[in-house]
């Protein structure tokens, strides 16, 4: 076992705010104080202090105070006002309830609020808030060990790049371009966030079936492991039929785990899946290839989307349309760059699911590449497009500037790892935890961790 035989416990960074109102239920106990507490608070940062405030009691703290539950399997605290789906277009507030501890700290001149609890606890949570806990027993059990796995290989990174006092770059900047990925580093006062940054963890609000629980206790400690290590499991809603390896979408390092594999029981006819000729990805593209995750199955679906998910329909193949004027703005609005009029979007580079990993924005005022798949996701929508496994037709040509341009996209999110939707359609048609695991971890085995 790589752990010792007692459950890690893990922090989670749930919001961010000036003000954070929470309620606890049950008997909290918080150092310094005799006396347990319960009810409602309000927190805010005043004069650099934490001030809660509670009937008519107010307490006061430099940098941080913990409520502790006498009993997590009964105590339980709320906090409103959470917003989910940061920046991607289902987000909204929700009032969310949790156990374990509430920590609230100083943090960027705002209150913090953690919830610290065992890891499987959080798991069944997790499982429950990134699918419907609905979901089949044998997907939640695939789903638990992946995300379990995720969690423990951000916290052993965490701590070798602590130990090895480096500092991790996840940006690339030249004069002709601006390459830059997206990982969970910047959480230095937590191990984890709650939102699709890093795993969606929406407290015990949306665990309401005994079978997400039960897909922990069958699958506890077990992960995903490579020579002994635990493997840095990812996942994302829809591959598109081809999944992205990962040193195309974070840091240039090769996982042989984390390997683009197809999609299916076997390759698909009359495709070339060499996607750095620009025909193949197009025809690719266009396509409705066999997959998996290729499914209308509207009882499938909703297993892995949830309401606000659901939102999102055409997720396999998908087209986004913008005029000149409003790909300009959009494009000075997320980037902060002043291209001019958009000439053209020039693939540069795709992986291995015919994504891009780097795109040429040429305008009639500057031309830079941009990369990787989440930078240019974000570039290219108000919030974030589907994916980056996109072409880019012209229309409306006006002195050689096109006043139309159309997105033809494949696949939802970045595409790594464990597709959650082909994982779903492999669960209904009758596979086992493992053979849905092995399929997208193909060089992994399953291991007891603690």
């Amino acid at each position: 076992m790589l752990y010792d035989t007692q459950e890690p416990i893990i922090h989670v960074g749930i919001l961010s705010e000036n003000k954070i109102n929470f309620e606890l239920y049950g008997d909290f106990k918080s150092p310094g104080f005799s006396h347990p507490f319960s009810g409602r608070f309000t927190a805010e940062l005043i004069n650099d202090k934490i001030i809660c405030s509670h009937n008519n009691e107010k307490i006061e703290v430099t940098d941080e105070i913990i409520f502790e539950p006498s009993d997590i399997t009964s105590d339980s605290f709320l906090l409103r006002d959470v917003t989910i789906g940061v920046q991607f277009h289902w987000e909204r507030k929700e009032k969310q309830r949790f156990t374990g501890a509430i920590k609230l700290i100083k943090e960027n001149n705002k209150i913090t609020a953690i919830n610290s609890l065992p890891i499987e606890n959080y798991l069944v949570s997790v499982i429950s808030s990134e699918m419907s806990a609905k979901c089949s027993l044998e997907l939640l059990k695939a789903h638990a060990i992946v995300s379990r796995g995720w969690l423990l290989a951000q916290i052993e990174k965490s701590r070798a790049l602590k130990n090895e006092k480096k500092e991790y770059k996840t940006t690339l900047q030249t004069e002709d371009a601006l390459i830059r990925w997206y990982d969970r580093e910047d959480h230095r006062n937590f191990d984890v966030c709650a939102d699709d940054h890093c795993q969606r963890y929406q407290g015990i609000t949306k665990v309401f079936t005994t079978v997400a629980k039960q897909a922990t206790v069958v699958t506890r400690g077990i992960a995903l492991t490579e020579n002994g290590k635990i493997c840095d499991a990812r996942y994302s809603k829809s591959c598109g039929g081809v999944s992205e390896s990962f040193e195309h979408v974070w840091e240039p390092v090769k996982y042989n785990y984390l390997s683009s594999i197809v999609d299916y029981k076997f390759e698909p006819d009359n495709y070339n899946l060499d996607f750095a000729d620009e025909k193949n990805a197009r025809k690719w593209i266009l396509g409705n290839p066999p997959a998996f995750c290729n499914t209308t199955d509207k009882k499938v679906l909703s297993q892995i989307l949830l309401d606000y998910d659901q939102e999102t329909t055409d997720f396999y193949r998908w087209t986004v349309t913008y005029t000149q004027s409003e790909l300009n703005q959009l494009i000075l609005k997320r980037s902060g760059i002043d291209f001019g009029e958009i000439i053209d979007l020039t693939p540069v580079e795709r992986g291995a699911s015919s994504r891009l990993i780097k795109l040429k924005i040429v305008g009639t005022k500057k031309t830079l590449t941009i990369g990787k798949e989440l930078e240019i996701r974000r570039t290219l929508s108000p919030s974030h497009l589907y994916s980056s496994a996109f072409i880019v037709e012209k229309e409306d040509m006006k002195d050689g500037i096109p006043q139309k341009f159309v997105i033809k996209g494949a696949g939802w999110g970045h595409g790594v790892g464990l597709c959650q939707i082909g994982a779903a359609v492999m669960a209904s048609q009758g596979y086992n935890f493992d053979e849905i695991l092995l399929h997208y971890f193909t060089e992994a085995k399953l291991a007891k961790i603690y």
